[in-house]
């Protein structure tokens, strides 16, 4: 079955007006800011105004591990909403606004899919409101102030060899991650070493992502550590003066923004937090003003159940107070064949023909992945739905050998077609979840606030990704001592590792055992409020590859943009 390119669908769709959008969701429209005819910010004020109504069932869409290429949970999630108006019911999405440099790099995109899309997709993807924008300025404002601070004789005793605050940009530019500031003559600054991350890595994104209100960003932004004393205490935001500036930046990108599905459903689009070092969830307001908007408010979380779904859990989840009725884990036979270990599945290159080839026996062999991440939604005491994201090339025995996993492990698993049938397609999975999510909660923590790091550290490398246990390195043992002496110890913790296996190791598929977690350095995002140890070397500024999609992006003569994919 041939159907159109993504950007050709979201082309031709027919938009609503969002004052229509807002009033399915019972937004009055004097809440709307409109930027343009497509887009609109939502005021704050919403979170108030909608509070004392009746609350959605909370759904978090995760997956299993998933390959190079992604397993489709954005355009699970988006098709989820879509569903629930063919059984009848409200859905609201709620997902993050993608980085500019993936969309101009490898991936194109990430509005969804075929006909499980945001749209507009040329906005969803490029600027929006100017959020990310935002963030940019605020994170350098502060890199200004603090260079300014050592410049102008550094009244907080900043050792310039222990600052940690660096710059950021969101594009893909592997030139700029090591760079020297300062250079010239004397009246340009202080020569240091320093470099650039991408926006969506800049703490800055993860504050916007889990503040709960103004007041609560300001103060967030106040907490940011620029770096120590040669004494080992930390200096913050407040301390040199930055924090004020950056909230007067990040103001109006503190205001969620409202858009459209193909099929007019409702979509906050906020925030974009790395799904490495951070979060890799929208933001907290949004979600806040969407369980109040419609019967189901479906959100988002990054890369594997090990990752994003566990962070949704134990950060996003402990700071914003609301707890999820329900988790669908999105499994692709391509994926589960992969974790047999038979197949190499590369970015930017063509699947490997033996992949297609009809064999439940690999499902089954790379079925372990499947368990584990349902396992990691129980350890949270979450329902999980297995949601198949059918691909025209799948074979039916492959869903019955996806379905027999899902259902050994007491999960419901339903077929999805939404990427190619829409909201209809989804009306099985739309059910499912709906079933679950009526099921009495016992959502819980993984850990305590107030355990020691090291303790929080090995609670999820032993029950999530099923490591044997945790082996620091004497960096990360420094770092660890001196977060706890300065107070921090009852943050979070966010463990950057790869996102291509449930171990720290790209190489280990399904659900390894007998491994050791190694944890090579541990850094702290004070202001966001959490911790993350980092395993493996982790790229916060990624680089274009041989074709970029920056390629074939362009605009023709009457304004239509292409090559958005």
């Amino acid at each position: 079955m041939s159907i159109p390119s993504d950007l050709e669908i979201a082309q031709k769709a027919t938009l609503k007006p969002l004052d229509d959008i807002a009033a399915a969701m019972e937004l009055p429209s004097h809440l709307l800011e409109m930027h343009g005819r497509d887009v609109a910010k939502i005021e704050l004020d919403a979170i108030d105004v909608m509070a004392d109504r009746p609350q959605a069932k909370y759904v978090v869409v995760t997956a299993i591990t998933p390959t190079p290429l992604g397993e489709g949970k954005t355009t699970t999630t988006v098709g989820l909403g879509q569903a629930f108006s063919h059984i009848g019911k409200r859905g609201v999405v709620a997902i993050r606004q993608p980085s500019m440099g993936p969309t101009f790099g490898i991936k194109g995109g990430a509005a969804g899919g075929g006909y499980s899309q945001v749209v507009p997709m040329e906005k969803f993807n490029l600027h929006l409101t100017g959020d990310f924008h935002a963030v940019t300025s605020a994170h350098n404002m502060l890199s200004a102030v603090l260079d300014n601070h050592l410049y102008q004789g550094n009244a907080a005793g900043l050792d310039p060899y222990r600052v940690t605050w660096r710059r950021v940009l969101d594009v893909n530019d592997r030139a700029l991650r090591n760079v020297v500031t300062g250079l010239g003559g004397r009246m340009d600054g202080v020569p240091r070493e320093s470099g650039f991350d991408i926006t969506s890595a800049s703490e800055v994104m993860a504050i916007l992502a889990l503040s709960t209100s103004l007041e609560d960003m300001r103060a967030r932004l106040g907490r940011i550590v620029v770096g120590y004393t040669g004494d080992g205490d930390a200096v913050t935001a407040e301390d040199i003066h930055g924090a004020g500036s950056m909230a007067a930046l990040m103001r109006d990108a503190l205001k969620p923004n409202l858009m459209q599905t193909l099929e007019n459903t409702p979509v906050l689009v906020h925030s974009g937090p790395f799904g490495n070092i951070a979060t890799g969830n929208s933001s907290i307001v949004a979600d806040r003003i969407g369980i109040h908007c419609g019967d189901y408010l479906v959100t988002e979380a990054g890369f594997g159940a090990d990752m994003g779904a566990e962070r949704f859990f134990n950060i996003k989840c402990r700071t914003s107070g609301m707890v999820p009725d329900a988790a669908v884990v999105v499994a692709t036979v391509r994926a589960l064949k992969a974790h047999s270990g038979n197949h190499r599945i590369v970015a930017g290159k063509d699947l490997p023909p033996a992949l297609l080839e009809e064999n439940p026996d690999e499902v089954h062999a790379g079925g372990a992945n499947l368990r584990k991440q349902i396992e990691n939604m129980r350890i949270h005491g979450v329902s999980p739905v297995v949601c198949i994201n059918a691909f025209p090339t799948d074979h039916p025995s492959e869903h019955a050998a996806i379905r027999e996993i899902g259902e050994s492990m007491g999960a419901r698993v339903a077929v999805s077609t939404h990427f190619t049938d829409g909201g209809a397609g989804g009306a099985e999975l739309a059910e499912a979840v709906a079933e679950a999510a009526n099921e009495p909660g016992d959502f819980r923590f993984l850990y305590a606030d107030d355990a020691p790091l090291r303790e929080k550290i090995e609670a999820v490398a032993t029950k999530v990704y099923g490591a044997d246990g945790v082996d620091y390195a004497p960096a990360a043992n420094t770092s660890i001592d001196l977060y706890e002496r300065n107070g921090f110890s009852n943050l979070p913790v966010c463990i950057a590792k790869t996102h291509l296996s449930i171990s720290s190791d790209p190489k280990l598929l399904g659900a390894p055992t007998g491994w050791r977690m190694p944890v090579r350095e541990v850094r702290a995002s004070v202001g966001a409020g959490f911790v993350y140890p980092i395993c493996g070397d982790m790229r916060t500024m990624p680089g274009l590859g041989k074709q970029p999609a920056a390629h074939s992006i362009d605009v023709q003569p009457d304004g239509t943009i292409v090559g958005l994919f």
